[in-house]
């Protein structure tokens, strides 16, 4: 008997209302006045009162800012443009600057969400927005400076003079994650689909505290009645969430499917979809499911770099988090509070490989999933 399910049968044919993706607007008035978020008290606590509004930058400043965006100052590229490292020349601050690439994946619709969502959600663990730039059809994001890069760079591909990631750093970057997300979920008035949880979104400052950015493709949440917003399948391959890709069907449960996802990765140092292995392995998800059955297995998905140093128990737990998170049944994922508080705890209990050597074989005790 295996502890956890991976896959259920679909209800395809169940008639559920939504929200449909036409029905939200377009137009920059129009969605300024529908992303009138209502954050709820509490998050005033996470850091949420120090509401500043996103600054107005000009391109000449951008450029000033990067050297004329020279290639020595390139921190990265991908299908929405480049990430420049640069200096504003008015604060002295160093940044982060996104220029869109004006033939790119993420236009104009997908620029305006991402500034209105970060001048209107503020958290420890999401990126902060500090200004951006429309001049012409120039368009560019200023975010704060993240100095270690996303988590992707940690955990793939790892240069020889980069340091591995520890037990104890995984599950704290983990834990804030998950936190970011759950703000996003159950703080924010309407609630907010990230969409987009992947480890290069997930960024890192010098003391490996996480912090979500890229919201381009996040969407409002269903309210009332809606059990889901209807839109076109975004998002990447390997992330996305079952039911999403097949029927654009959009849920809070969606991001916790692609939570498990990214957990995964930080548990096992592979790759969502990783063509260069053979076999079934290619995709995480797939090959991790017939190990989460025999936990006699569970070693094996440690990450090898990990070099046994990790709490056989921690490991035990964290692996029956992730399962719970990708269970391909919307309804038998757990809510991202529920994931906050395993998470929390994980990286509560510090993993000392001196006093807590590593143990192996079948001794240690079995863990069982809440109810």
């Amino acid at each position: 008997m295996g502890w956890f399910l991976c896959s259920g049968n679909s209800r395809k044919n169940e008639k559920k209302k939504n929200r449909s993706d036409d029905q939200i607007p377009s137009s920059s008035d129009e969605v300024k006045a529908t992303l009138t978020l209502d954050v709820k008290k509490d998050s005033t606590k996470e850091g949420g009162a120090d509401h500043i509004a996103a600054h107005t930058f000009t391109f000449r400043e951008m450029a000033v800012a990067t050297k004329n965006f020279r290639a020595d100052c390139l921190l990265g590229e991908g299908g929405f443009g480049r990430v420049y490292k640069g200096r504003l020349e008015s604060t002295n601050q160093v940044v982060a600057i996104k220029q869109l690439d004006r033939n790119g994946l993420q236009g104009n619709r997908e620029f305006l969400v991402e500034v209105l969502m970060l001048s209107l959600l503020h958290h420890p663990n999401l990126v902060n927005l500090i200004g951006y730039c429309a001049d012409g059809d120039q368009r560019l994001l200023v975010y704060e400076y993240m100095s270690l890069g996303s988590l992707e760079d940690h955990l793939h591909d790892l240069p020889p003079d980069r340091k591995r990631l520890e037990w104890n750093t995984r599950m704290k970057i983990a834990a804030g994650a998950a936190k970011g997300l759950e703000y996003l979920h159950d703080k924010a008035s309407p609630p907010v689909i990230y969409r987009d949880l992947k480890c290069s979104n997930i960024l890192l400052d010098e003391n490996y505290h996480p912090k979500l950015s890229d919201f381009g493709l996040a969407k409002l949440g269903p309210v009332g009645d809606n059990t889901h917003v209807s839109t076109r399948v975004m998002g990447t391959y390997g992330y996305c969430a079952p039911e999403y890709a097949m029927t654009g069907q959009l849920t809070l449960k969606s991001d916790v499917y692609s939570f498990g996802v990214v957990l995964l990765e930080i548990i096992t140092g592979r790759k969502a979809i990783d063509n260069s292995r053979g076999g079934g392995e290619h995709n995480l998800v797939a090959w991790a499911c017939p190990l989460f059955k025999d936990r006699r297995k569970f070693a094996q998905m440690a990450d090898p770099l990990l070099q046994g140093q990790y709490p056989v128990r921690g490991l035990y737990q964290a692996l029956a988090v992730a399962a719970m998170c990708v269970q391909e049944q919307p309804n038998m994922r757990p809510l991202i509070a529920d994931v906050v508080t395993a998470l929390t705890y994980l990286a509560f209990q510090k993993y000392d490989p001196e006093t807590q050597p590593v143990r192996t074989g079948s001794s240690t005790p079995r863990i069982r999933r809440e109810q």
